[in-house]
């Protein structure tokens, strides 16, 4: 909503306080969504695929995966996507990904938009999630779209279909966002009653416009306080495991 006063904002200590505060909107609200990013999915432990260590750590990924690098270096692309692909083999949700879950069944949130492509919110039990970058574990053909299996891109077997290659089902740099996915989840957004938006700097446009376009109560959940664009009805800053746990520990 445009001209939103700043909210309070509650870290530290006062966490506790402002899931106090936020369960009490969670309460009012009829129609409640959730917005999640990278932050979401840190505290499963997912690996670095840039650390110190780490394969890619000299490799900047909006070049390798790019629609460009598919394309034009398709080796590369294969290898990239392997190994992110593998790092992710034994990833499993954390607690928040399973009080989400929880709070669907009961009610009590609508839905799920993630940025993430983890496909961890499916795996804890959501039903109702819009993968705005796609699912790095579902895999397709880049000519016809045929669905194929994980092991097939792994192994670099061609679309059994049409013979052309495959991919993982996600949104490539240089790729338009899915119309359908982003048309659910900007309805379901523009409608609801309270957004919660959990680990996203919002930077990446245009899912960084989807807190302005909520009518409704808005609240920041995040590592450190990076919405400087943003105004939010309340901010609680720390991580997102534990602000969920929090909450949780409110609702019942």
């Amino acid at each position: 909503m445009l001209g939103r006063k700043p909210g309070i904002e509650y870290k530290g200590e006062d966490i506790k306080k402002g899931a106090k505060i936020l369960v009490q909107l969670m309460k009012q609200s009829a129609n409640t969504v959730v917005l999640t990013g990278a932050g979401m999915d840190t505290e499963s432990d997912i690996p670095d695929f840039r650390g110190k260590n780490g394969l890619w750590r000299n490799m900047d990924p909006r070049l390798v995966a790019s629609i460009d690098s598919f394309y034009e270096n398709y080796e590369l692309f294969h290898e990239f996507y392997s190994a992110r692909i593998k790092l992710l083999e034994d990833i499993k949700p954390h607690d928040g990904h399973y009080i989400l879950a929880n709070f669907e069944r009961q009610g009590i949130i609508k839905s799920i938009a993630t940025q993430n492509v983890s496909g961890l919110h499916h795996m804890a039990g959501n039903k109702k999630v819009y993968e705005l970058h796609g699912n790095i574990k579902r895999v397709k053909c880049n000519q016809c779209n045929h669905e194929a299996e994980l092991k097939d891109f792994l192994s670099k077997k061609n679309c059994n279909k049409c013979g052309n290659l495959l991919r993982p089902g996600v949104v490539l740099f240089g790729e338009a966002l899915p119309n359908d996915v982003w048309a659910l989840a900007e309805n379901d957004i523009n409608k609801c009653d309270l957004l919660i938006v959990i680990g996203t700097s919002l930077e990446v446009y245009p899912v960084n416009q989807f807190p302005k376009i909520a009518n409704g109560k808005t609240a920041f959940l995040n590592n450190e306080d990076v919405s400087f664009d943003h105004e939010f009805d309340i901010k609680i800053i720390g991580k997102a495991k534990e602000i969920l746990q929090e909450l949780n520990a409110r609702v019942k």
